[in-house]
């Protein structure tokens, strides 16, 4: 029986027995293929009107394999970066090109992950066979130096800091700077007099 291919990177699966002699090669590139899809990074220039395929090769090494892809280029309309239908992997989405046109991350007959004209920013997404999906990777915190970051209902919320000697006070739903006047005097000997 002869070699088969892995469906989504394209692993040359031998057989007890066959290849004799050439399982060292194979195994390598086997070995290649992986280190591509666990930590590659590829370039991939876009057509200015078309955008670009993805290419899945059997048994080598191919741009839709990597882990990282950099799109580049300068576009004149809204593109299309295809992977085969079928394909089963993640993928970090960097947007380098210039020209103020959506890119599309799709399969062949499915739908995709949208970069609007002007984002120029970093995507996570996944092929799942059919569609691409965009993971929408939260906000990571913002805001300045002189904010509290905080969980507010799974975003980030901020705060900004007060001034010398206030203090940090909340009423349950709410978080703000006080005056230290908030802290009885009492407290605050008593605060002294343990924490030195």
């Amino acid at each position: 029986m002869p070699s088969t291919y892995s469906t989504d990177l394209k692993l040359e699966l031998m057989v007890t027995g066959e290849k004799a002699g050439l399982w060292g090669g194979i195994t390598n590139t086997n070995l290649n293929i992986l280190q591509q899809a666990i930590g590659g990074y590829e370039a991939i220039a876009l057509n200015a009107t078309t955008g670009a395929t993805l290419t899945f090769s059997n048994g080598t090494t191919s741009d839709g394999k990597n882990a990282v892809l950099d799109l580049t280029g300068t576009i004149t309309t809204s593109v299309n970066v295809v992977i085969p239908d079928g394909i089963e992997k993640t993928y970090i989405v960097k947007n380098s090109t210039s020209g103020a046109h959506d890119v599309v991350v799709k399969t062949t007959s499915g739908t995709g992950a949208t970069f609007d004209t002007t984002d120029k920013g970093f995507k996570l997404v996944f092929a799942d066979g059919t569609n691409v999906v965009d993971v929408a990777l939260a906000s990571p915190p913002g805001g300045s130096d002189k904010q509290l970051q905080f969980n507010n209902n799974g975003s980030f919320g901020g705060i900004t800091m007060g001034t010398n000697g206030q203090l940090l006070s909340t009423d349950g739903t709410t978080a703000s700077f006080v005056d230290n006047t908030a802290a009885s005097t009492g407290k605050a000997i008593a605060m002294a007099i343990v924490f030195g």
